[in-house]
């Protein structure tokens, strides 16, 4: 029998998380340049594509097994059609963002999406709140209201982003199934509807695959790298990382993103985003202080009840 893995840092954990965040953090990048296409079908191509890397990655794995149990099984189906809606509207979401020019506002629902945990949390699992989870919690709603008052409008994309993989992670974890084996269920659901959307698309002439320039057909061929590496890469790394590790590095992503917004993209960083950001920043950092106390607090209570040699 394997021994449970250990809650402590390593390297190779560190390097795993570190590449994972870098290639989201690059994103970006990547998706402006599908900036022309509709959203809709750039998603269709991210799960295409993603299938045969999930399976290639569980084959190498020799964890096939678990994915065709998983397809017998109705209620590992049912909630895994419920994660896979919520990571597709939040691809959607995405892509639209960036696409439009509101990279500024993904960044911001990236951001967070950590504090939303926390109050989901709270909310459905009764998990207790201190006072600096409250005061974090607190600045990044009142950041929402500065950006919310200046535009007259809430930061739709933003806090879109933020409910749907703050609540595909919550459901993600209730998962029976290992995360690689997960991803691969969730885009097996999704390529019957992707797949025939493509085909439509190809049918009918509205499509970009082998009907658009060679840049085009290229980038969508590779939606399925730049969607399944991350998470796979990801999911290897944070079984080797603390979660207080993982709950600071899971801030370059964003900060990327949003440097990205600003120097490359050339978005405008209004006087509302000035207040607003600094305060989620804020907010982040009392959030990060909270969540090393805690982990050192376990660790020493741990210690502590171990029996002394």
């Amino acid at each position: 029998m394997s021994e449970a893995p250990k809650n402590e840092d390593t390297l190779a954990g560190f390097a795993y998380a570190l590449t994972a965040y870098l290639l989201w953090g690059f994103l970006p990048i990547y998706m402006k340049a599908l900036g022309h296409i509709s959203p809709v079908e750039v998603i269709a191509h991210r799960v295409l594509w993603s299938v045969p890397i999930a399976g290639g990655v569980l084959l190498l794995q020799g964890r096939t097994a678990d994915l065709r149990a998983a397809l017998r099984s109705p209620r590992m189906l049912r909630m895994a059609a419920m994660t896979a809606a919520l990571i597709s509207v939040n691809w959607g979401i995405y892509v639209w963002a960036i696409g439009a020019g509101h990279a500024l506002d993904a960044a911001l629902g990236y951001y967070i999406n950590p504090l939303f945990s926390v109050l989901l949390g709270a909310v459905l699992l009764g998990e207790r709140l201190d006072r600096l989870q409250m005061a974090a919690i607190g600045l990044a709603g009142i950041a929402v209201l500065v950006l919310t008052v200046e535009s007259g409008r809430l930061p739709l994309a933003s806090l879109g982003l933020m409910v749907t993989w703050g609540f595909y992670a919550y459901l993600k974890k209730s998962l029976p199934i290992g995360p690689n084996q997960g991803f691969a269920l969730e885009v097996l659901l999704l390529l019957p509807p992707a797949l025939g959307y493509i085909l439509w698309l190809m049918t009918t002439g509205g499509g970009h695959f082998f009907a658009g320039s060679t840049s085009d057909t290229l980038l969508l061929l590779g939606c399925g790298a730049v969607t399944a590496v991350p998470l796979m890469i990801y999911a290897n790394g944070a079984k080797l990382l603390r979660l207080s590790t993982i709950g600071i590095m899971q801030y370059i992503a964003p900060t990327m993103i949003f440097l990205t917004a600003v120097f490359l993209f050339g978005e405008p960083f209004g006087r509302a985003r000035m207040i607003a950001f600094p305060m989620i920043w804020l907010a982040l950092a009392i959030y990060t202080f909270a969540l090393i106390r805690k982990a050192r607090a376990a660790r020493a209570d741990q210690a502590a009840a171990q029996p002394s040699a």
